[in-house]
């Protein structure tokens, strides 16, 4: 509650430098009577900037080193990072071990934006002489308590005397996590690096895991290559299977087509039999004769046909008619008998 108090206060009076110092000090010493707290206050109001402190080991630096980082820089318009990191020695002794030497830690921590002072070999735990030595106002971490060193909380003095300016941590995201993703991969990570020219004495492997690990990767090129070639011939099957739908319906298309065609020329009112009518009409025309005019004379109104005579009969053929004679020549021939 007293520190939201006077972070509360301190954001005001940052606001409103303008309105004079004097009136604030008055408010402080009412309000917050630590003494610890005042100068820094005070301090602040005279344009400089509010000089914060954040330590920590930064082993393997990742994006919530940054962010922790982010939040101390940004706790008040104008601000001074200090970050302090601690040494490989007092690391190991109060932590464990890191992946990182103390030189690695250091070049890392202060190629971050949010930095303006990286303090080298920092102390476990905060002094009086170590705040007053880098004129420390706040000091930014995460509220969590940090059991170390024999103590529940390294951070107590600090927050007892109000410059304690506490942080959120990152969920998900942290040194230890990041070694345990390696840990629990363990062989992947040792493939890996054989396969990228590590040797088994650099990686601290045995010669029998040696084989073991570029048989399991030659086991794995060849279980790969299957994959590839079941999702090829998946492709394949699909490519031919899409082709297969596009030839039925294509084949679906000219057999209607040919069906239709097929029924225009042999269907019942085909062009085909309107061509057979139109043939067995020309034949009957041709065959049969036609008709003669009603305007033609009878057969008996017919002149007779001429008699064709041979030279050597004397009298008319057997076939030809005989004569006719008239009724006068035939009465004197009988009168003449």
């Amino acid at each position: 509650m007293l520190n939201t108090m006077y972070f509360t206060l301190v954001f005001h009076v940052m606001l409103c430098q303008n309105i004079g110092s004097a009136y604030f000090k008055q408010i402080l010493k009412f309000v917050i009577p630590q003494p610890a707290c005042v100068p820094s206050l005070i301090r602040s109001l005279e344009g400089r900037p509010v000089r914060v402190y954040a330590d920590g080991i930064f082993d393997m630096f990742h994006s919530g080193h940054a962010r922790a980082l982010m939040q101390a820089k940004c706790l008040f318009p104008n601000t001074h990072l200090i970050v302090g990191v601690c040494s490989d020695d007092l690391t190991h002794k109060f932590k464990g071990f890191t992946v990182m030497n103390e030189d690695e830690r250091y070049d890392a921590v202060s190629h971050c934006r949010y930095v303006d002072e990286v303090v080298r070999n920092a102390p476990w735990t905060l002094t009086p002489e170590f705040l007053a030595e880098h004129r420390i106002d706040f000091v930014a971490h995460d509220d969590i308590p940090y059991i170390s060193a024999g103590s529940d909380d390294v951070y107590k003095h600090i927050k007892e005397a109000g410059m304690f300016a506490p942080t959120q941590r990152t969920e998900g995201i942290s040194t230890s996590d990041v070694i345990t993703r390696i840990v629990r991969d363990y062989d992947v990570y040792v493939r890996r690096n054989l396969q990228r020219g590590y040797t088994a004495k650099e990686l601290n492997v045995s010669f029998i895991n040696e084989k073991k690990y570029h048989l399991q990767e030659h086991v794995d090129k060849v279980k790969q290559k299957v994959r590839d070639v079941e999702e090829k011939s998946k492709e394949f099957v699909q490519k031919v299977e899409e082709k297969g739908i596009d030839l039925i319906q294509k084949w679906e298309e000219k057999s209607r087509e040919f069906i239709g065609n097929f029924l225009q020329m042999f269907g019942p009112d085909g062009a085909l039999k309107h061509m057979l009518k139109e043939g067995k009409g020309r034949m009957l025309q041709a065959i049969s004769p036609r008709q003669s005019p009603s305007s033609s004379p009878v057969r008996e109104e017919r002149s007779p046909s001429p008699t064709f005579r041979l030279p050597f009969f004397t009298s008319s053929p057997f076939f030809s008619p005989p004569p006719h004679h008239s009724s006068a020549h035939c009465t004197g021939k009988d009168e003449d008998d």
